[in-house]
């Protein structure tokens, strides 16, 4: 069995990536999305373990100490992290793991899995950026002003990934990452594990 492929996927906040991380997940067998710890509070529309593992500011800091996170990284004065065994586990399972994190955690993960692929999404533009932070309606403007900061801040990073796929067009941006994760699938490493028997029997 091939070892599965690791995928950091990062935007700016209002990027759109969520949405389409999970439309990817639905059209892609074999991938999963890591679900990270968070000291934020839970929204309406999320639930435990779906979308975030929710933790007190005390137990992130237990996980933090005991070596649990492989990155982690404060955003927006709350903290985030991901799971170190649970990524590995699934890695050496052959299953694809989708990391959703920002630049930061980005740069750890490369330190400790250099083989990892970062695909970084664009906005269309900075007004549309804006316009998609105020569309969300879940947060006061000192807030979406602060978050619109943070993602220039982020953009600043893009050139540290290895893909760049511009979310103008939500279908167009899914196809882009489709086909990014269908080539690393097909890698010779990845094919000649899974067709061996086949190379066998063409080779007799």
């Amino acid at each position: 069995m091939s070892r599965g492929t690791l995928y950091i996927i990062a935007a700016p906040s209002g990027g759109g990536k969520s949405s389409l991380i999970r439309a990817l997940i639905e059209l892609t067998p074999q991938l999963k999305v890591s679900v990270s710890y968070t000291t934020r509070p839970m929204r309406p529309s999320e639930q435990e373990g779906v979308d975030y593992h929710f933790v007190d500011q005390p137990s992130f800091d237990a996980l933090l100490q005991s070596n649990t996170f492989l990155e982690h990284a404060r955003v927006f004065d709350y903290c985030y992290g991901t799971s170190r065994d649970w990524v590995l586990a699934q890695l050496q399972e052959g299953v694809d793991v989708i990391l959703e994190i920002d630049w930061q955690g980005a740069r750890q993960v490369r330190q400790s899995l250099p083989d990892c692929v970062g695909i970084f999404i664009l906005p269309p533009s900075r007004k549309q950026l804006d316009e998609r932070l105020h569309a969300r309606a879940q947060d006061p403007d000192e807030v979406i002003a602060r978050r619109m900061r943070g993602a220039i801040n982020e953009l600043a990073h893009y050139d540290e990934f290895d893909y760049l796929v511009l979310n103008d067009n939500f279908d167009s941006a899914l196809s882009d990452l489709q086909a990014i994760v269908r080539c690393r699938q097909l890698r010779m490493s990845v094919q000649t594990v899974k067709l061996r028997g086949l190379l066998t029997s063409l080779l007799v």
